[in-house]
């Protein structure tokens, strides 16, 4: 990056941050500190307070998740226990070798049947009905000398349910099976079973197909279920479909229900327990926001109290403190006359203000006394001052005449017209219009942006000249066009810029002129910067350059020299009663840069 990009992008900057000031400037002390209060205790309390209950909240949720899947991890647990056991008693059946023979025994009559049954039930000691636990043990053989009752049964009175037609389609040995029996039989009521279902084929060389069913004691799996207490709601489904509940959605009489609550699931956990798949949800609890917020509106009351109004009525009481005498000072300004500056009778306090208006009274008794003095002998030798400024102003202008004539240089353009000579007679043209401009000396100011159009007519005409040798840039605050400055006093600097920049320079060179306003030394400053990517200077030549220009005067314009450059910093300090300042930059073979701080008024005009 060159130098001239980086002295570019430190200008934007300046001028953004200068802009910030400028509005900060411009905003009234009471909403300054309504402006601190809001970014310094306001916004940080929020913010804060915003991380604090993020981090409970989360940290709440957090557990919240962990007692679900602990809860979910209980529940699968408990339903893996309870038809473990069913599953043990399947095993020692399925590998009964006497129960085997039992069924496989082809019974010459009913009656021998019902002989062997008994004799079974005295010498296995196997107990007939619900068995235990409420459980109900069922064993079918494909043997038709078998008859139907207690714990055994032919497989044709079974082969046309659904329950088993299921689960032959599944290929299965074993197999949990949750249904609901609506099967329009008189002596059976219609409600919801769970099956354990297992083929017995241990033995090789059986005679017949044998299958055993254990029915499970449904309504016991869900109070179990309920009575374990937990905390949130738990289904547990085999696809949409709810098998188990501990909110109501497991009565016995109806079928089973589907699922529709998939948005409120906290944890899910899938189990595969012999063959049937099911999902354990556990749904997150209903949080009731109002009732938290009600049980800690005490708590909340006192933090807004003590982090927010509290803080906000100690800096209204601060912002009175200092806006009140603030005002009283400002009025007593504002009252100033213009022989006679006025006291402020009330002082308050030993603060900063109240020091600053003690400092004033004394300097308007003393300026008092001194206007008394000497004001009527200023007011003669500021007359005389003016008539003298007048009398050089004079004297300058006549040092500022055209170098030609507007008939000769009318000529010279007729003439080029007429050797077909277009671009040197627009040159000409635009060199009539500068000098036309040039002696109109009604008056010695101009408004800035009146000047930047001669300077875009010179460095126009320059263009002319160097061609693509010479580029520039114009930047000016909107703020700057209508303040007056001495004539030319800008297009003279120019000029210094590329006579003794851009001229003896071989490659291209840039020229920017920028105009802006900005604070110095707690002062409003008018800023003019003209800047060239020419030649430069040594630093000798530089140092003299820069005396000329603090030490302008009428006598240096009587030397040879850099006569414009005096007569413009000459005008300058007249018209600013030497309070302009200057600033000269150069570095051989980089650039030039010159500056020009002029004070202005409140209202915006050259002091």
């Amino acid at each position: 990056m060159s130098i001239i990009q980086k002295k570019h992008e430190k200008h934007c900057r300046q001028k953004w941050i200068r802009k910030l000031y400028q509005h900060m400037n411009s905003i009234k002390l009471s909403r300054k500190l309504t402006i601190l209060y809001v970014f310094c205790v306001l916004i940080p309390l929020i913010v804060t307070d915003s991380i604090v209950l993020y981090i409970i909240l989360n940290s709440e949720n957090t557990k919240r998740q962990h007692a679900m899947e602990n809860e979910a991890s209980a529940i699968q647990y408990t339903l893996t226990n309870s038809i473990d056991y069913a599953a043990a008693t399947a095993k020692q059946i399925y590998m009964n070798e006497y129960i085997e023979r039992y069924l496989n025994y082809e019974y010459a009559s009913a009656l021998a049947y019902v002989e062997a049954y008994q004799n079974f039930i005295k010498t296995t000691l196997f107990k007939g009905g619900a068995g235990m636990d409420n459980t109900i043990i069922t064993m079918y053989a494909d043997n038709p000398t078998i008859v139907n009752g207690g714990e055994f049964s032919r497989l044709s009175s079974i082969e046309k349910t659904n329950w088993y037609s299921t689960f032959k389609a599944s290929g299965q040995d074993t197999m949990l099976y949750f249904y609901y029996d609506n099967e329009k039989s008189p002596a059976v009521e219609a409600k919801r079973k769970v099956l354990f279902l297992k083929n017995l084929n241990f033995f090789n060389g059986s005679r017949c197909d044998k299958f055993l069913k254990i029915e499970l004691d449904y309504s016991n799996m869900v109070r179990g279920l309920v009575k374990l207490g937990y905390e949130f709601p738990v289904y547990v489904c085999q696809g949409d479909k709810i098998l188990l509940a501990n909110d109501g959605h497991s009565s016995m009489n109806q079928n089973f229900e589907q699922f529709k609550r998939k948005d409120k699931v906290g944890v899910r956990k899938d189990m595969s327990l012999y063959g049937c798949e099911m999902q354990i949800y556990i749904l997150q609890p209903e949080t009731n926001i109002l009732k938290n917020i009600l049980e800690n509106m005490p708590l909340i009351v006192l933090l807004i109290l003590t982090n927010a109004i509290l803080p906000w009525w100690l800096m209204k009481e601060l912002n009175l403190s200092l806006t009140v005498r603030i005002e009283q000072l400002s009025q007593v300004f504002d009252k100033v006359g213009d022989e006679e500056l006025c006291r402020i009778d009330e002082i308050s306090g030993s603060d900063e203000i109240s020091r600053l208006m003690e400092n004033y009274n004394r300097m308007a008794v003393r300026t008092n006394d001194l206007i008394q003095t000497v004001y009527k002998d200023r007011i003669k030798e500021q007359e005389m001052d003016i008539a003298r400024q007048n009398a050089e102003l004079l004297a300058l202008h006549s040092q500022i005449n055209p170098h030609f004539l507007f008939n000769a240089l009318e000529s010279i353009r007729m003439h080029c017209i007429l050797q077909n000579e277009l671009e040197i007679a627009e040159m000409v043209e635009k060199l009539a219009i500068m000098e036309r401009q040039n002696v109109d000396w009604a008056t010695d100011t101009v408004e800035i942006g009146k000047e930047m159009e001669f300077v875009e007519a010179y460095l126009s005409l320059q263009k002319f000249r160097f061609g693509d040798k010479l580029s520039y840039e114009l930047d000016v605050d909107e703020s700057c066009e209508n303040i007056n400055i001495p004539k030319l006093t800008v297009v003279t600097f120019v000029e210094n810029a590329c006579i003794h920049g851009i001229e003896n320079k071989t490659t291209r060179g840039w020229i920017f002129v920028r105009i802006y306003m900005e604070e110095k030394e707690s002062c409003k400053a008018l800023c003019i910067e003209v800047e060239d990517t020419g030649s430069g200077m040594e630093e000798s030549e530089q140092q003299k350059l820069f005396w000329m220009m603090q030490n302008a005067s009428i006598d240096r314009l009587r030397k040879k020299g850099r006569v414009g450059i005096v007569n413009a910093c000459l005008r300058l300090k007249m018209m600013t009663d030497n309070q302009v300042k200057f600033a000269l930059e150069s570095e051989k073979g980089v650039g030039t840069i010159v500056q020009i701080w002029i004070p202005l008024k409140g209202n915006g005009e050259i002091c």
